[in-house]
């Protein structure tokens, strides 16, 4: 069976957020849709492990900020790749609080959903929550990001509690007697590898270019994480 044609199923790239006032959370989702039109009413499926569960189980809402293809994968990262019992995810963002008490998100937001939460179906791994649309705005006539220009073109990679995440097989390096003696190092956020026989070109960033000649402020290109969150896994 294969698994990545499930990959061509079209999705799109949110900030799902739920909470009351400064007791809010939020994280990067997939699997935001619209259920019925007449009334209009929407889901969301998020991993149980995930914080935000917690906080859509506890008030019942949650709202869904859509991204555009502008937004940074520092913001991406923030929401996606780390966790909120380790910190402030609203404290460098701009958001609004919302009729439902909770936070929105309107860093490259093209528009937000709010949502009152009726029911919810187990789903094994996740939950999925369904509610009624009791708020909307279009902030933006900027294009929305889809979630395989969120791969494609970005680069970015799914957490392992996404519902769309699929284990991928690691790609065969050039043998260790072509390259020069090089550390690779690993970001311990998203997995993404700094090759320094690559380097990171988008960025600015030569290949052949080691891990400790990179800037102070260059962050993972996938999660935005900083040089700190590296560890060293490999010598070339």
């Amino acid at each position: 069976m294969d698994l990545k044609t499930l990959h061509k199923i079209s999705y799109g790239l949110y900030i799902v957020t739920s909470g009351k006032d400064d007791d809010c959370n939020g994280q990067i989702a997939n699997t935001v849709i619209q259920v019925t039109a007449d009334p209009p009413r929407v889901g969301v499926c998020i991993n149980k492990q995930n914080y935000t569960h917690e906080f859509i189980s506890k008030y019942k809402v949650f709202s869904a900020s859509i991204l555009s293809q502008e937004a940074p994968m520092k913001l991406i990262g923030l929401f996606g790749f780390k966790c909120g019992r380790d910190l402030d995810k609203f404290e460098d963002v701009e958001y609004k609080v919302g009729e439902t008490g909770s936070k929105i998100v309107l860093n490259n937001a093209v528009g937000y959903l709010e949502v009152k939460v009726f029911d919810s179906v187990d789903v094994g791994t996740h939950t999925m929550f369904i509610g009624d649309l009791v708020a909307a705005e279009t902030l933006s006539d900027a294009e929305p990001i889809t979630y395989a220009y969120y791969h494609e073109i970005k680069g970015g990679k799914s957490p392992k509690t996404a519902p769309t995440y699929i284990k991928e097989k690691k790609v065969e390096q050039t043998p260790k007697k072509e390259r020069k003696k090089m550390a690779a190092y690993e970001c311990t956020v998203c997995g993404y590898v700094y090759d320094p026989q690559e380097g990171d070109p988008e960025n600015g960033i030569d290949p052949g270019t080691p891990f400790r000649s990179l800037p102070e402020d260059w962050v993972c290109p996938v999660c935005g994480a900083g040089k700190e969150d590296f560890e060293k896994i490999e010598e070339y």
